[in-house]
C-alpha cells in the first residue's frame, strides 16, 4: 500500500491599487493575463472550461476553472502538462477573491493540494507574478519579466 501524499498549501494577501473588476479581469481576460504572467493564454472563465497558460514560453501550466463569481472569487484546478514537481494537469487548486477596500483590492490567493516537493517552486512564482499583477493592474509598467523565455532561446 502507498503512502498517503502530502500536501500543502500556500498563501498569499495583496494590495491592488485598482477595483476588483479591474484586478479580476486579469485572470479572465487572455490579454490581460499574458501582461503579467506567460506568453500566451486560452481561458474560458465558466465552470468547467479551460485554462491554459504558457507560464515562460516552455512551461505550460493546465487546469480548469472550477468556481466563476464575476468579480468576487475565482477556483480553478491547476498543474503542469508536463508533471513537474508531482504537479500533473488540474492536480492542484488555487483559490482567488478579490475585496474591495476603498478603490483598492485586496487579493488573496491560496494554492492548496501541493505535494511538498512543489511547494518552493510555486512559492517563488507567486510571489514574482503577484508582484507583476499588482503593478500593471494598477496601470504601472512591470517591464518585461525575466522569467520569459525568447524565441531565440527555444530553438
Amino acid at each position: 500500500m502507498d503512502a498517503p501524499r502530502v500536501t500543502e498549501l500556500i498563501e498569499y494577501e495583496v494590495r491592488i491599487a485598482a477595483r476588483p473588476e479591474t484586478v479580476f479581469a486579469y485572470f479572465t481576460d487572455p490579454a490581460r493575463m499574458v501582461e503579467w504572467m506567460g506568453t500566451e493564454a486560452t481561458l474560458d472563465p465558466r465552470p468547467g472550461g479551460v485554462c491554459r497558460i504558457d507560464v515562460t514560453g516552455d512551461a505550460v501550466m493546465i487546469g480548469e476553472f472550477v468556481e466563476v463569481e464575476t468579480p468576487h472569487r475565482l477556483v480553478l484546478s491547476w498543474g503542469w502538462e508536463r508533471a513537474w514537481f508531482e504537479t500533473p494537469r488540474r492536480s492542484t487548486v488555487v483559490e482567488v477573491s478579490f475585496t474591495p477596500d476603498g478603490e483598492d483590492t485586496i487579493l488573496r490567493l491560496s494554492h492548496g493540494r501541493l505535494p511538498a516537493v512543489a511547494v518552493d517552486f510555486h512559492r517563488n512564482g507567486w510571489e514574482h507574478f503577484l508582484e507583476r499583477l499588482a503593478e500593471v493592474a494598477s496601470g504601472a509598467d512591470p517591464g518585461p519579466d525575466p522569467w520569459r523565455r525568447s524565441e531565440r532561446d527555444l530553438r
